[in-house]
């Protein structure tokens, strides 16, 4: 009979070590490449499965989700590091109509006997919160958190403690909640609200020092003596990993600081942040109207914009994003935004042309519900990706008669911002020696707004505007040139 030592904690490591120690409802850790912030999260799962009080028959039941973004990623790295863990202590079972599960079963020196399913989920789209809802489930381990978007954490939270029961099982859980590991989201993600801002009772964020750290010099990185897991890592794991990689890319996959990276091929490589947003908030110019741009779902967007037609220029002047929010409830938020913070200026606004299609259980289309709100809301003609994409491309190459460009965001709108620096992007695909992208961008928290702006600049003029050769554009006292 196979036998294997269970125990929990590096108190070496003492970040880690409180992590894989805590019992909050929620916990998770955030730390750089290499710092051993899965391992921890798998071994919580293998310890809290033998905690687990065991029933009439001697038996711990407890059944868990393991969470990634996208199947992917769940399948070669959430499931393999899962399986180098509890290799001997289950069985995978793949295919069929059920997700891929892991059938956990050992016994303890005590007699008794742990039982356990890890179902493993990739939940990236908008029917994710939907799957979630039919489980009964002991915890959810959400394997890097920042990829996930908070209507799936919010769900969850509501799911586990579910199983057992006294009715399945005979016994109550000992413990139930979530636990997740990630590394270092941006500072608009809703990790870094809840865990530097709102901090939830019942939630506990544990981050772990950075491999590297900024040294005296401009763009000098030392690496960390006091990084974890290093007695498991390749000899000068941190300092060769700094070689040929983006500053960016190091603060916050090794010095494990909030920030943005760009891991695809950017849709709209034409906007340079720098160039493109000044510094100080954009106001509104009241001598014309509101444009609008929305995109529809269950994240639906909301891009305010102007067209300022003395100079040809095309703002970004706000955004309204929201998680997991049926248009019924959008309307009337961005009614109230607008009454509130630009009350009585004339609005155009223009839509994904897929908000006028009926569902199948109601008359009403996410168009009709808007305009009940107080909305005008109108499709936009044409849903044409390169007519969109052209729409935010050509004015952002474009420069006015002040030597600025035709294209200006607001600081305001930061998740468009983000998502034109590259968040909305093409995912690279993974061939060896080779650079390839995705025929679509992903879809993710960026693309929303984004797309949002195109329908705004388009329905406002640019859709006409990117038929027309750029040095005959209407109305524009531009000299053309490239800003790039």
């Amino acid at each position: 009979m196979q036998r294997a030592e269970i125990s929990l904690g590096v108190t070496q490591y003492p970040v880690l070590n409180a992590f894989m120690g805590s019992r909050e409802r929620v916990s998770a850790i955030m730390g750089p490449l290499g710092s051993g912030k899965t391992y921890g999260a798998v071994m919580r799962l293998l310890k809290t499965m033998t905690e687990q009080a065991a029933n009439a028959e001697g038996v711990r039941p407890t059944r868990w989700l393991a969470v990634r973004n996208t199947y992917p990623d769940l399948m070669g790295t959430t499931v393999k590091d899962f399986e180098a863990i509890f290799e001997g202590l289950g069985k995978m079972k793949y295919g069929g109509l059920e997700p891929p599960t892991c059938h956990v079963t050992f016994s303890l020196e005590d007699g008794t006997r742990v039982q356990s399913q890890v179902i493993f989920l990739a939940l990236d789209r908008d029917d994710a919160v939907r799957k979630l809802r039919g489980y009964q489930i002991t915890g959810v381990w959400f394997n890097e958190m920042k990829e996930l978007v908070k209507s799936v954490v919010d769900m969850a939270d509501l799911r586990h403690g579910r199983y057992p029961s006294m009715a399945a099982g005979g016994v109550r859980p000992t413990w139930h909640g979530m636990l997740g590991d990630t590394n270092a989201p941006d500072e608009d993600h809703w990790y870094f609200r809840m865990a530097e801002e709102v901090k939830p009772k019942g939630w506990k964020f544990y981050r772990q020092p950075g491999g590297v750290f900024r040294g005296e010099k401009e763009g000098e990185w030392i690496p960390n003596p006091a990084a974890e897991n290093l007695s498991n890592l390749p000899q000068d794991y941190y300092l060769q990993g700094l070689e040929g990689k983006d500053p960016d890319w190091i603060r916050v996959m090794l010095s494990n600081e909030y920030g943005f990276i760009i891991e695809g091929k950017p849709v709209h490589p034409e906007y340079v942040d720098s160039v493109h947003c000044p510094e100080e908030p954009i106001e509104v110019d009241r001598r014309y109207p509101l444009i609008i741009g929305i995109d529809f779902g269950r994240t639906p967007a909301a891009v305010v914009t102007q067209h300022i037609e003395d100079m040809g220029r095309r703002v970004v002047l706000d955004e309204l994003c929201a998680t997991d929010m049926s248009a019924a409830i959008f309307g009337p938020a961005l009614k109230q935004c607008l009454d509130t913070h630009y009350q009585g200026m004339p609005v155009e606004v223009w839509c994904d042309p897929a908000g006028s299609a009926q569902s199948q259980a109601t008359e009403d289309t996410p168009i009709r519900i808007l305009r009940a709100a107080g909305i005008p809301a109108q499709p936009c003609s044409s849903n044409s990706p390169d007519l969109r994409r052209a729409a935010i491309s050509n004015p952002a190459r474009r420069i006015c008669m002040d030597g600025k460009p035709a294209l200006q965001v607001s600081p305001k709108a930061k998740m468009v911002r983000k998502g034109l620096m590259g968040g909305f992007a093409y995912r690279r695909l993974k061939i060896a020696g080779s650079e390839r992208y995705t025929d679509l961008p992903d879809k993710n928290i960026y693309s929303h707004p984004v797309e949002a702006a195109e329908y705004a600049l388009m329905g406002g003029g640019e859709g006409r505007d990117a038929l027309i050769p750029a040095n005959r554009h209407r109305g524009e006292r531009t000299q053309t040139q490239a800003i790039l």
